[in-house]
């Protein structure tokens, strides 16, 4: 593991951080730390600050409206939208987008009316691959919506902005790199170290395998 940023030690305090550990990313790929953001969010003060720090970045940048996947991505639009609109004196518009069964995203409930023709801000709490993020600003890149900027709390993959989308403007708050394997180069699995089940995607790593 590689850490780049001193705000990662708040992440150590508050036990978002797993090592020594065997854990299943989202993309598939096995590696032996990961960050916990749920962990983060029970903290309400932490939070606030964070997206405090978000709005101070793009509070000249016109945001109208911050948008962010569920279910976690929800406390940071919520947040960082509630600091742009103290900051810049105007009301700025805190929306998600929601995961469909096949992997994408979809903006609804009304938001798509809210994002048509105005600028946006894209959150996201941890970038591993881009994937996900990048799904959110082309669903509201094709409402309409214009894409200002992405803000990130935690970029562990190294995720540049050609990565996702090309977004204008990236600020990350925490930024780590974690060793990652695909399942046949796992050192873990060549050593029958157990899978963690608690987090990432272990436990259906696990049931796949025993089918």
């Amino acid at each position: 593991m590689t850490v780049s940023d001193e705000n990662f030690q708040l992440l150590r305090n508050l036990g978002a951080v797993i090592e020594n550990n065997h854990i299943v990313y989202t993309s598939g790929r096995h590696g032996s730390a990961y960050v916990n953001k749920d962990a983060i969010y029970p903290h309400t003060s932490l939070i606030s600050d964070l997206c405090k720090l978000f709005a101070k970045n793009f509070a000249n940048d016109g945001v109208e409206v911050v948008i962010a996947p569920a279910i976690g991505g929800v406390i940071l639009s919520q947040w960082t939208a509630h600091h742009l609109t103290e900051i810049t004196g105007r009301e700025v518009f805190a929306v998600y987008a929601e995961k469909t069964e096949d992997g994408g995203f979809v903006i609804k409930r009304g938001y798509d009316k809210i994002i048509a023709g105005r600028k946006v801000l894209v959150l996201e709490d941890v970038l591993t691959t881009g994937g996900s993020v990048k799904k959110v600003i082309e669903a509201t890149v094709n409402l309409g919506g214009e894409v200002i900027g992405l803000g990130v709390l935690c970029n562990r993959g190294g995720i540049k902005p050609g990565d996702v989308a090309n977004p204008p403007k990236l600020i990350t708050l925490i930024n780590v790199t974690l060793d990652s394997w695909d399942e046949a180069d796992c050192p873990l699995c060549a050593k029958n170290v157990p899978v963690n089940t608690d987090v990432g995607k272990g436990r259906e790593f696990l049931a796949k395998k025993a089918k």
